[in-house]
């Protein structure tokens, strides 16, 4: 096999694993275009799956993505669903659209994300980098479960996580940060980091008994994206004092990448099937990675999941 590693490219792992994507159905959230989500989409158009369900707020940034998935091949049925991740009544409708669409699911991505934002809460009293990378995937992956189990063994999980959630861990006694009071941007930015691999560790469990598999990916430093177009190159250097006063340890980001060698972790926790076996796990360069220990604490994601239970309304057994 292929040795994966930080310059790997999507291409490259879509033609070692090519026949695990023939005929599937992917969904992918935030795939407006030029961003990690596009990328994905497109890399999983190369080898000819049945469905691509593009999410993300606005249709007309996902136009050109579908676009060009048309071009490369008119024979997938590449579509748009809306969906606002930070509104629950939106997610729900999202994950309803859906399963009218598709009667299975073989891959779910969760890509979609913010960064270091300024404090708001959205309608539902969350805090909104929590609502926007964490809470609404939960509620949409949920929502979608049957549809992913229908396809049984196999199907995969890929939550979009960051280096990021090593800048601290999730604040169950303060997750909104006292109502703004004391917020702080990149400390929501790595709680919802941490929060999404935590996530992955509890579907793993959850889901093993379906051979289904669930894993969390840092794609990586990218700057071509729409993800940090809001900050300043020096407001990244924030980072490294806020991780030493929640952690006591440094931050160092990681060497830049390409759109395309950055959604190859992505692709690799989707469709390499060698990898099942360490389903839960966190990922960084195309390889499983340690994680930081408080995301990896199997008692924490259960406290997480029940958390996101509350903030959701509703009760998950899988």
């Amino acid at each position: 096999m292929t040795a994966f590693g930080h310059d790997t490219e999507a291409k490259e792992v879509v033609s070692q694993f090519h026949d695990q994507i023939v005929g599937k159905t992917v969904v992918v959230t935030g795939a407006s275009n030029q961003t990690l989500g596009s990328g994905t989409a497109i890399s999983f158009a190369r080898a000819k799956p049945a469905n691509l369900i593009l999410l993300a707020r606005s249709e007309s940034k996902v136009k050109p993505v579908i676009d060009e998935i048309k071009q490369m091949d008119s024979s997938i049925n590449a579509v748009f669903v809306p969906v606002d991740l930070t509104d629950n009544d939106s997610v729900r409708k999202a994950a309803a659209d859906i399963s009218g669409l598709v009667d299975k699911i073989h891959f779910l991505i969760n890509n979609a994300g913010v960064m270091a934002i300024p404090f708001s809460k959205n309608k539902h009293g969350i805090e909104m980098t929590l609502a926007a990378n964490h809470v609404g995937h939960f509620l949409f992956t949920n929502l979608l479960m049957d549809k992913i189990i229908a396809a049984g063994a196999g199907a995969r999980i890929v939550n979009l996580t960051s280096l990021g959630h090593f800048i601290g861990p999730f604040r169950f006694l303060d997750y909104n940060f006292a109502d703004g009071k004391n917020y702080e941007r990149w400390s929501a930015y790595g709680q919802s980091k941490t929060a999404n691999v935590l996530f992955s560790v509890s579907l793993a469990q959850k889901l093993a008994k379906h051979g289904i598999q669930s894993f969390s990916v840092h794609p990586g430093s990218i700057y071509t994206t729409q993800l940090a177009t809001h900050l300043q190159m020096e407001e990244f250097l924030e980072i490294e004092k806020v991780t030493k006063m929640n952690n006591g340890w440094g931050f160092s980001v990681s060497q830049p990448k390409s759109i395309e060698q950055g959604v190859s972790t992505t692709l690799r926790a989707a469709i390499d099937p060698n990898i099942a076996p360490q389903s839960g796990a966190y990922m960084s360069d195309c390889n499983i990675e340690p994680a930081a220990q408080y995301a990896s604490i199997p008692e924490y994601a259960r406290e997480l999941w029940q958390l996101s239970e509350e903030l959701v309304g509703q009760k998950f057994d899988i």
